[in-house]
């Protein structure tokens, strides 16, 4: 499932790269970057309309193929293991303490395990 999960994220950034680029290649009111294309060279090539539908179509294309990851990798997120996070079963540790010191538990002390506070010390005092 990891493998599938970043490839997902490698198409997708692709397709957002891709995607950028085209709609910067798009022509505007003011020109847009099309012209750096070759301006002319584009539209010989394409014809006088045809660089500006191809580019659009491409454009649709790389939208709906960026929604439809985005979507697929929403879903999968779901099932990508974090098993390896630390944060997160020091979490669920802290989660279940509180919860047993709701039900009329005492809260338990500290543990050997947790990290001790660093010092501060007052305007006049020296930390060692």
């Amino acid at each position: 499932m990891n493998i599938l999960y970043g490839f997902l994220i490698f198409i997708h950034v692709v397709v957002s790269v891709v995607m950028v680029v085209a709609i910067l290649m798009q022509r505007a009111k003011g020109g847009g970057l099309a012209g750096i294309a070759g301006g002319a060279a584009s539209q010989a090539v394409f014809g006088g309309r045809g660089a500006a539908t191809l580019i659009h179509k491409a454009t649709i294309v790389l939208a709906i193929v960026f929604g439809v990851n985005a979507i697929l990798l929403g879903v999968l997120s779901g099932y990508v293991a974090h098993e390896d996070s630390g944060t997160r079963a020091a979490l669920e540790q802290e989660l279940n303490q509180l919860q047993l010191y709701m039900e009329g538990g005492e809260l338990p002390s500290a543990t050997e395990d947790a990290p001790a506070l660093p010092a501060t010390g007052g305007a006049g005092e020296t930390q060692e």
